[in-house]
């Protein structure tokens, strides 16, 4: 077949199957309320979790980090794109986190794509939890270890594996988890991996892409909530989301940074983050350290949306976060629910299958410190008695 013919076909039972994504233009920057069509959005999809990404502080930063170091870095880091407010950046981010070194990347996809098989070899064996990232699953598939798939946090079967394979493997056995799951909300027991990857000699890789700025006392991240500050391997992070920027970090040993800028293809060969976006993220943890006042507002905000949710009877599956998955089981209604609450200017991202289990759809609403109560109420008033609309439909034409 033609190749633009087997494209056009696929497209085409995307949009019959309703797993066709519509892809949504904003004319704002990122906030509680967008425009879209020239009509305002309230937004329930968006990762700006503390709302750095249109903030004044965030904004200013980055203009005046051009007016320093301009706008393209020109270079990749090995040749001429590195600048000194990368180094800078990269050491207040491992004082942050408590870790010895750190390195930025472009994109927090690219900080797994460039660790993983940077670090691993054919002898080696990694172990990845079943709902882990796709970034971390691209990653595993670009390196030449072995590999193996765990139950979703279930440590019974993370312990089985270790048990099959700990006195088998030749090189280094590393077990992987997002250690915030993106889809459910739910939290990696990070406390019970890291006793088991001691007890049978593996590395830790944690991705706290959803739990900095989020979890920890000054938003430090999910290992920082756990107090496992200096006993997770290596931490995978992101800037695109509490932090409002673009790019990913790795944290670990000085060693291992050390390495993956002599050996990571993505350090090597891809041009630096912007230094603009390293300028303002030190301004971002500036904000951080000095106050967790926008830490408070986003978890006032979790707790209110999901007690109503709770209270009512409505499921919002195992969240401990402020990704609340509102469950709705069925792939359908979660495309109709969708379509109609865009129609009451409500952006919102159904989850459905191959996305997540068939019969595990849901609308996850992700919110922010910046929603007001009056729109969580509105939110919540309109995705109900919509959800209930169409399940009373749903039954009346059976």
């Amino acid at each position: 077949m033609n190749l633009y013919s087997r494209l056009e076909a696929e497209l085409e039972l995307a949009k019959t199957n309703k797993v066709y994504n519509v892809i949504k233009i904003l004319a704002t920057g990122q906030s509680d309320v967008v425009k879209i069509n020239d009509q305002q959005f309230l937004n329930m999809c968006s990762n700006n979790y503390l709302g750095f990404a249109n903030d004044p502080i965030t904004v200013n930063a980055v203009k005046e980090g051009i007016d320093l170091f301009g706008v393209g870095p020109g270079a990749v880091r090995t040749i001429s794109g590195s600048y000194s407010i990368h180094e800078e950046f990269e050491q207040r981010l491992a004082k942050f986190k408590k870790v010895e070194s750190t390195i930025v990347v472009q994109s927090g996809f690219q900080a797994n794509t460039g660790l993983i098989p940077t670090i691993t070899t054919e002898e080696d064996l990694i172990i990845s939890d079943e709902l882990n990232h796709a970034s971390i699953i691209d990653g595993i598939r670009l390196s030449k270890a072995s590999r193996e798939v765990y139950k979703h946090c279930d440590m019974e079967d993370l312990e089985r594996i270790l048990v099959k394979h700990a006195d088998k493997v030749k090189g280094n056995i590393f077990i992987i988890s997002d250690a915030v799951f993106s889809m459910d909300g739910d939290i990696a027991p990070l406390p019970e991996i890291n006793r088991l990857a001691k007890k049978y000699h593996a590395y830790t890789i944690a991705d706290d892409a959803h739990g900095e700025g989020v979890l920890g006392n000054n938003g430090e991240g999910t290992i920082a909530h756990f107090g496992l500050e200096g006993k997770i391997d290596i931490e995978v992070g992101t800037l695109s989301k509490a932090f409002g920027l673009v790019g990913g970090f790795i944290c670990g040993k000085a060693s291992l940074i050390e390495y993956l800028k002599q050996r990571s293809r993505v350090f090597l060969f891809s041009s630096s983050l912007p230094a603009s976006f390293c300028y303002a993220g030190i301004k971002i943890l500036d904000e951080l350290e000095k106050s967790n006042h926008r830490i408070h507002a986003l978890w006032d905000n979790t707790r209110y949306l999901q007690n109503k949710f709770i209270a009512d009877g409505y499921s919002i599956g195992t969240t401990k976060t402020p990704i609340t998955p509102f469950m709705v089981y069925e792939e359908a209604i979660a495309t109709d629910l969708t379509k109609v609450l865009f129609e009451h200017n409500i952006l919102v991202s159904p989850i459905i299958y191959p996305t997540v289990q068939k019969g595990k759809a849901r609308i996850r609403l992700m919110i922010s410190a910046l929603h007001t109560k009056d729109e969580l109420d509105q939110v919540y008033q309109i995705i109900t008695s919509e959800y209930q609309k169409l399940k009373t439909n749903k039954e009346e034409n059976k």
